[in-house]
């Protein structure tokens, strides 16, 4: 096996991986001991490619559940994704265009963050300040039900009364809201809650909103939103059974939002689809999945990375590195192995973002424990030049801004950064996109889900469970009685 530092994908993806090796981190040799859990990674996650199926894995109430993810990125029938649901979802979007004005999403964890993903690469932050016109018809979005906090719901619910005066106001009459709740089960505490408390107020202030509901929920089982959606005709669209919330952004719970705000949802499945064939292949220098589970593997057991860093050098992919640290933490933080050993294996996953942490983090990243994990996303080819000039032409301290291109000195501080880690020994590795688009975002999002999958394999755990979750779940259950 060659190991050269650097996977480059046809599509232009890199994975730079030359500073996980060297002195004091992996040598080559450590790939040769690693083989049989390779071998084992290989063999586990090519089970749930042709099952459906993974090791050990059950339902909370004790039955067999599926796992297939690794089916969400090819539209066919008899997957989760077919041409009948895509279709659906698109056709929703431009019905949800012509008729609302504004749209809310409930959800948390899986319901929630990759949603916000696609809306921060796509839409941007200051989308809901544009005017209907910049916006190209394309509704407002709100995200809530992520927590249970009164003062955001009290929050949001003045800024949407305003905006719908100003509306009434300019005789433009009623504000359309779309509320669309995310939850498998109906009931979850923050989403739940949430969507109660918008429902019941904007539905009070007739004069103002017009109100209309869909759900994305479990259709095979009749729950809460599922009933309230029969009663009430609202729309619905599925949680699939073997596609658990870190993974679901590929399916309805992600995909409804990218409907929504315009993203190309079939470009996003192609770039998963691409990684996803690319990681066909058996041999570890060639499949960039299995390459980054052996390297995250080895440093965590036999260096003592129990921390890992996720850091983006891009403002638009903060919530991607939130997205992150629930697909690690919830997928390979497990005190049991499939054997009912105690391991309490993973890592701690932490949520960064360049340059604005290498001021808040890096101090400790630098001289820090050795036991941290660094791993960047650098963007190129921007669609545009961002150059400063300098006004203040008489201080001499700003001269060296005078034509600085913004994106060259992101890079630039990057950079830097990996190699003042390399330089002391520090692991860290680099995933290039060619561009921030749909596609290379699906490419990059799948290409750490599977990393997952094969890492929970040689670590011998149930990536897609979550029993620590459902141990506070119970707890608070019962209080709330």
């Amino acid at each position: 096996m060659m190991f050269n530092g650097r996977l480059e994908l046809e599509s232009g993806f890199v994975f730079d991986y030359a500073n996980m090796l060297g002195r004091r981190r992996i040598q080559s040799t450590d790939f040769t001991d690693m083989q049989d859990k390779i071998t084992m990674a290989v063999a586990g996650v090519e089970q749930i490619r042709t099952t459906g199926t993974s090791a050990g894995h059950y339902s909370k109430d004790g039955t067999l559940e599926h796992v297939f993810f690794t089916r969400l990125p090819f539209i066919e029938n008899n997957n989760p994704n077919t041409q009948d649901s895509i279709a659906r979802l698109i056709d929703f979007g431009k019905e949800v265009w012509n008729s609302a004005d504004v749209v809310v999403f409930f959800g948390i964890g899986g319901s929630y963050l990759g949603s916000k993903v696609l809306f921060d690469v796509h839409a941007g932050a200051y989308w809901n300040q544009r005017t209907n016109k910049e916006r190209k018809g394309f509704p407002q979005v709100y995200f809530s039900g992520n927590n249970v906090d009164a003062c955001e719901y009290e929050e949001l619910l003045a800024e949407m009364k305003r905006q719908a005066s100003n509306k009434k106001f300019a005789h433009q009459g009623k504000t359309s809201i779309m509320l669309i709740p995310i939850s498998k089960s109906g009931t979850t505490l923050e989403t739940t809650t949430a969507f109660l408390f918008f429902y019941e107020r904007l539905k009070a202030l007739k004069e103002l909103f017009n109100v209309d509901v869909a759900v994305v929920t479990n259709l095979d089982v009749v729950g809460p939103l599922q009933t309230l959606a029969m009663e009430n005709s609202w729309r619905t669209f599925p949680v699939h059974e073997g596609v658990g919330g870190r993974f679901s952004v590929f399916s309805e719970p992600g995909l409804i939002t990218g409907a929504i705000i315009g993203l190309d949802i079939k470009t996003f499945l192609d770039g998963a689809k691409d990684m996803e064939n690319q990681c066909l292949s058996t041999e570890v220098a060639k499949n960039p999945a299995l390459l980054n589970a052996t390297l995250k593997y080895v440093s965590s057991e036999k260096y003592g990375c129990d921390l890992e860093v996720f850091m983006p050098y891009a403002m638009k992919l903060k919530s991607l590195s939130e997205w992150y640290v629930q697909l690690l933490a919830e997928s390979l933080g497990k005190r049991f192995n499939r054997q009912g050993c105690e391991v309490n294996y993973g890592r701690t996953p932490i949520a960064a973002v360049g340059t604005l942490d290498m001021h808040a983090q890096t101090q400790q990243h630098q001289d820090g424990r050795r036991n941290k994990v660094i791993q960047f996303v650098e963007i190129g080819g921007s669609t545009g030049t961002t150059v400063v000039t300098n006004p203040f032409s008489q201080i001499s301290a700003y001269r060296k801004y005078q034509g600085l291109d913004v994106n060259k000195a992101l890079r630039i501080a990057l950079a830097a950064n990996a190699q003042a880690l390399n330089e002391d020994n520090r692991f860290n590795a680099t995933y290039h996109l060619p561009q921030l688009t749909p596609y290379y975002l699906g490419q990059l999002m799948y290409f750490l889900m599977l990393s997952v999958a094969y890492e929970g394999e040689m670590a011998d755990v149930d990536a897609y469970n979550q029993p620590g979750v459902e141990t506070y779940k119970k707890i608070m259950n019962d209080m709330l009685k």
